[in-house]
């Protein structure tokens, strides 16, 4: 039976104020976003550390990379179709370039926002950030990874980007130590004989889904949590091209410069080992519940075995 645990802006909240009551220096930054980020509970016990912007995300980004240099811990929350697109240069310039300590968190991620259509859907953020120097992006898959990701993010001196859904997410792990191990290291959540699926975020119940489909017809499948999306665990990577024949990635995002490139980047250099990359086709998305538009591009467990099954055979 899956155990459904708290949405991962809950649990950021929680993991916040906890941390910022030790710590007068953390400070969160919202874009009329305190209700959608999960952060009133915040904002009620701490006023004197939220700043709220209004609707301005390259305000938020510059204000927070200022805030970083005079020596605040700074978490700026935004829907992350915003903050990776309209902020897109400060996070360049004053967060990246400048190596300032902000925790750049893109609430209502990958396809959330789901009916109010491309405006608001973020298949695209990987693509950018992973592409920025001095930036660590995370992905993470349930409540104790979120809890594990945020309290590493409290301490961390390394600007992040981390991508977080609305929805209530099922448990993947049983605890926060096995969940978040440090940045560029992965987990192998099961092990299998015959071909290895990767994920990372909501994507990774997706893969175990998909992993048991495989059960049905005689297919062992490995299955990965990447999380650090960057740094990438490169080691398991390549441990993975050696012992299987045949990998396929699974993301919330477009098939281009996603999780799926950051892999096959690796998978190049490794040799023969099959790749097929799994997310959302080189268009705008659909306009759908999430659950109508993942079966609509064949991001769900049965559809993505009968490609598994397609490639090992």
């Amino acid at each position: 039976m899956i155990n459904m645990g708290e949405k991962a802006g809950t649990v950021m909240c929680r993991v916040l104020t906890d941390e910022a009551k030790q710590n007068a220096d953390l400070v969160v930054l919202t874009s009329d976003s305190r209700g959608s980020g999960s952060l009133v509970p915040f904002a009620t016990a701490l006023p004197k550390q939220i700043v709220e912007v209004g609707i301005a995300e390259q305000d938020l980004v510059t204000i927070s990379a200022g805030l970083a240099h005079s020596g605040k811990r700074t978490f700026a929350v935004s829907p992350a179709s915003f903050l990776t697109m309209r902020s897109i240069e400060q996070v360049k310039v004053d967060v990246t370039y400048s190596n300032a300590n902000v925790k750049l968190i893109g609430i209502s991620g990958g396809n959330s926002y789901s009916v109010l259509g491309s405006t608001h859907h973020s298949l695209q953020d990987l693509a950018i950030t992973r592409a920025l120097p001095n930036l660590e992006v995370y992905m993470p898959s349930d409540q104790y990874q979120t809890a594990a990701l945020f309290k590493y993010l409290a301490h961390s001196d390394v600007p992040a980007y981390v991508r977080i859904g609305k929805k209530q997410l099922p448990d993947i792990y049983t605890n926060e130590a096995e969940a978040f191990v440090k940045p560029g290291k992965a987990n192998v959540i099961r092990q299998g004989k015959d071909i290895a699926l990767i994920a990372a975020g909501e994507t990774v119940q997706t893969a175990l889904d998909t992993a048991d489909e495989l059960a049905k017809v005689g297919v062992s499948a490995t299955v990965v949590d990447l999380v650090s999306v960057k740094p990438l665990d490169t080691t398991l990577i390549d441990q993975l091209c050696s012992d299987y024949p045949a990998l396929i990635t699974i993301e919330e995002h477009s098939v281009i410069n996603g999780i799926g490139t950051a892999v096959a980047e690796r998978v190049a250099a490794n040799g023969n080992t099959k790749l097929k990359i799994v997310g959302f086709p080189d268009e705008p998305a659909i306009a759908g519940t999430q659950a109508e538009v993942f079966k609509y591009y064949g991001i769900d467990g049965a559809d993505v075995a009968k490609q598994a099954v397609n490639m090992l055979s």
